[in-house]
């Protein structure tokens, strides 16, 4: 079943919760809604006049990681669909949520949601005119030896085109309307399961890299094409050249 929507979960341990959760508000520079759920652990960040596609939740315990909520006209279908390509159902809780066969956790929710929210605007930077920047895409992580299954997986359970960008980097092709994507990064060394880590596209990197230290994050490796930063608090995530407003490299 064709997801309409995706939206990204930052999934944080009690200890990251309020440093993470205060950092992505500057990050984004998006509002957060009040805290929802049995326990006020899940909330939302708020764009303006747009639909959102980025929710934290606070763990009962740890590590802190990343997953996905595939939003779907119905639940039961999806997850029969999902079952049949290889999904390990964990939870019903109205909404469900499952493992990949490599491991990753994801969602399907019934919430609707359409409309992609403009790239954020930051003054400065070395041009004095500005940049742009918006939480874009989902990157699963994947050991060699799961990247097939996962990387067949996740083709047939969204419907939607696989486009290779060298040798360990295939992206999924989303509808245009859609927030978020989801690109699969073949790792070289093994691990014992498919994780993830948020991206963010931007149209001056070193300026968005500078604006993210003065938030607190810390610069790991410096690649031709992104930035992998650690937060002062939750998972790991990367800045890419991909410009926003196109979302695509250059």
């Amino acid at each position: 079943m064709t997801p309409t929507w995706l939206t990204a979960f930052l999934d944080l341990t009690p200890e990251d919760h309020t440093a993470a959760v205060q950092h992505w508000r500057g990050v984004t520079g998006h509002g957060l809604s009040k805290p929802r759920g049995d326990h006020g652990e899940f909330a939302s960040y708020l764009p303006p006049g747009a639909d959102v596609h980025l929710k934290v939740q606070r763990l009962e315990a740890g590590p802190s990681g990343v997953h996905l909520d595939l939003h779907v006209p119905a639940v039961a279908p999806a997850v029969e669909d999902a079952v049949g390509l290889g999904a390990r159902l964990v939870a019903d809780h109205g909404y469900a949520v499952l493992s990949s066969p490599g491991g990753f956790g994801f969602c399907f929710v019934t919430e609707r949601a359409a409309v992609r929210a403009a790239p954020a605007s930051w003054p400065g930077g070395p041009t004095g005119r500005g940049h742009r920047s918006s939480v874009d895409q989902v990157c699963l992580d994947v050991p060699p030896d799961l990247w097939e299954a996962e990387l067949e997986f996740w083709r047939r359970l969204t419907g939607w085109s696989a486009r290779i960008g060298g040798r360990e980097f295939v992206h999924l092709l989303r509808p245009p309307a859609m927030a978020v994507r989801i690109l699969l990064q073949r790792l070289d060394d093994p691990q014992p399961a498919v994780t993830g880590h948020v991206d963010l596209a931007c149209t001056d990197r070193a300026a968005e890299t500078a604006r993210h230290v003065a938030l607190g994050a810390e610069v790991l490796a410096v690649h031709d094409e992104w930035t992998v930063l650690r937060p002062p608090a939750g998972p790991e995530y990367c800045l890419t050249d991909r410009d926003p407003g196109t979302r695509v490299t250059g």
